[in-house]
């Protein structure tokens, strides 16, 4: 076991060693929101704790930025920018820690997160279970985070969270995790080739090496989104087009490795489904073997239906309007509401309204997953 000292004293808990638990955040361009993340970090509650930045080759002032939390205890680090998997894989190897919590450079943890997850794996003494908790959208201002309970909130076995994460297009934030070192070790590293849903892709590894997951009530993980910046925004690339494509047959093969049954591929096929019109209508031969597999699966998938909104669009101006519509319209919607989400929060931080008391984000989680 992995044990911090202050002085010559290890910290304890009722006599008891406590666990290290390793926060490691990968950074990149994260100048505006960095710090709160940190602040996040160190503000848990669950006093063994270190907290590992890893730089990735940011251009604008992230890491002169993380460098004035090293006085707080933080350890940063710098390399060449080679995406956020390789550098996930940097803060791990250079943590210490017996439990590993991630955490983007834009994301906030409330201040009880770890302390609860910590004593529901202590108490299930097993060092293979996966935490998971309560997670909420938010843009500019996370008092406005959105807390939407879904059929992935509950105590589950793996092959049963990835049926339902499958079947019904669920998912699990990233920081909502902890999960152990032992864990985390015997099911390799992140993937740096996937350039979409490299969480999702790794998520499922983990998944297949534990014993299963415990809903934590009230922890809760803050989740900022902005539609023009986020990494898992797909558009026409290529690459993550075939990324997707890739981790949607991992997913299936996972699922599958867990438990092969009749349930099982119907949600592998229902997976297919819903991510089959990504490959519309450039990619036909990703629909082509998506096919396949399906027809492989007991199976099939249909040619996706344009929403009713865009139909008038395509009858107008061509199904290639259509098409790009689907794409941008939400983009933009998602971006007036940033803006607008934005200039209120800059009135409040001008208002000192900013900086949120520690209680806000208890109350706050344990309210809205209660009321649902």
């Amino acid at each position: 076991m992995h044990v911090t000292r202050i002085g010559s004293q290890p910290l304890r808990s009722k006599g008891v060693l406590e666990p290290l638990v390793s926060i490691l955040i990968p950074a990149y361009n994260a100048e505006r929101w960095v710090s709160a993340s940190l602040r996040s970090a160190i503000a848990q509650t669950w006093k063994n704790k270190e907290v590992i930045v890893v730089d990735d080759g940011s251009s604008d002032g992230t890491l002169a930025i993380a460098r004035q939390f090293v006085q707080e205890g933080v350890k940063v680090f710098n390399q060449a920018n080679q995406g956020a998997a390789a550098a996930r894989n940097n803060a791990f190897t250079q943590c210490c820690g017996d439990y590993i919590q991630w955490l983007d450079a834009d994301d906030l943890l409330g201040p009880q997160k770890i302390e609860r997850q910590m004593k529901v794996l202590l108490s299930a003494n097993d060092d293979r279970i996966l935490a998971s908790c309560a997670w909420g959208r938010f843009r500019f201002r996370s008092s406005r985070a959105e807390f939407a309970p879904t059929a992935l909130w509950n105590d589950l076995s793996p092959a049963e969270w990835l049926r339902r994460k499958m079947s019904l297009n669920l998912h699990m934030q990233t920081a909502t995790w902890l999960i152990s070192r032992k864990l985390t070790e015997v099911s390799g590293p992140w993937d740096p080739t996937m350039y979409v849903d490299d969480d999702g892709e790794y998520l499922c590894r983990v998944l297949r090496n534990s014993s299963g997951v415990r809903f934590v009530e009230g922890s809760a993980v803050y989740y900022r989104t902005l539609a023009n910046e986020s990494l898992s925004y797909i558009g026409r690339s290529d690459k993550k087009i075939e990324a997707q494509w890739r981790s949607m047959q991992l997913h299936i093969e996972c699922l599958l490795a867990l438990d092969d049954s009749k349930e099982s591929r119907r949600a592998a096929v229902a997976h297919i489904q819903t991510w089959v019109g990504l490959f519309y209508p450039d990619r036909l031969d990703l629909v082509e073997q998506a096919e396949k597999l399906a027809d492989r699966l007991g199976g099939s998938v249909r040619k996706p239906e344009m929403p009713k909104k865009y139909e008038l669009i395509g009858r107008v101006l061509g199904e290639g309007a259509a098409l790009r519509a689907k794409r941008v319209l939400p983009r933009m919607k998602a971006a007036v509401q940033g803006n607008w989400d934005r200039a209120i929060w800059g009135v409040e931080k001008n208002l000192g309204k900013d900086s949120l008391p520690a209680d806000f984000w208890r109350s706050k989680a344990g309210s809205r997953t209660r009321r649902h």
